[in-house]
């Protein structure tokens, strides 16, 4: 058996100064991975990175897994906060869907390593892969709800299934996303954001959007 714990599991800190310490400590994670990947990441690392010592580390996180799973938080809400798209701000349904897919690729830029690495190591960590799950739902049941709302307003094929329609749309444009960053594609960013805003209003059928009855004007 190993060592066992001689001092209680870190709690969250009420002071001022510790919130400062623990949120560098995040952040540097943060660093640490992006940078370096899951070679690099440790506590040592960590700590050096964030300008405090090794012990501090402790103080806040039980290990690096702790400290893991807090960065993907991190990561998860600064995305989430990014990429919300004010409901005041446009009314187009069209126009909307540009604005979603902009800010969601900018958000994605900014959060896709670590949440790639995150969803590697989903598969041997429970409470990681439930952490990615809850960031995907939170896209899927977004788009969901706006495609009822476009079906209820006569816009959009009443015919699809608006949670499947959202999981598949969704999944397109994190692919493609995904495929930019790996496979190093050569398309500029306004080129991507067109495409996958036609794509997403032809699929739903969309009323109004540039491409509606496009076959019908074929010579």
């Amino acid at each position: 058996m190993g060592r066992q714990r001689t001092k209680p599991a870190p709690t969250p800190p009420t002071t001022t100064r510790g919130r400062r310490t623990r949120d560098a400590l995040i952040l540097a994670g943060r660093e640490v991975l992006e940078q370096q990947g899951w070679s690099g990441f440790s506590p040592e690392a960590v700590a050096q990175a964030a300008g405090v010592s090794y012990g501090t580390f402790y103080t806040y996180f039980e290990s690096k897994d702790d400290l893991l799973h807090h960065v993907v938080r991190s990561v998860a809400g600064e995305m989430f906060a990014s990429s919300l798209v004010p409901t005041d701000t446009v009314e187009d349904p069209y126009a909307r869907i540009v604005e979603s897919n902009r800010l969601y690729l900018r958000a994605w830029d900014q959060a896709s390593k670590v949440l790639r690495l995150a969803d590697q190591g989903g598969a041997a960590d429970e409470s990681l892969r439930k952490m990615v799950l809850e960031i995907r739902e939170f896209y899927v049941s977004r788009a969901e709800k706006g495609l009822r709302r476009l079906q209820e307003e006569g816009l959009a094929n009443p015919r699809l299934n608006p949670r499947l329609t959202a999981l598949a749309l969704g999944s397109m444009v994190e692919q493609v996303a995904h495929s930019r960053d790996s496979l190093d594609e050569p398309f500029d960013d306004e080129m991507v954001l067109d495409h996958l805003s036609r794509l997403w209003a032809a699929a739903i059928g969309l009323r109004g959007a540039p491409d509606e009855g496009w076959a019908g004007g074929r010579g």
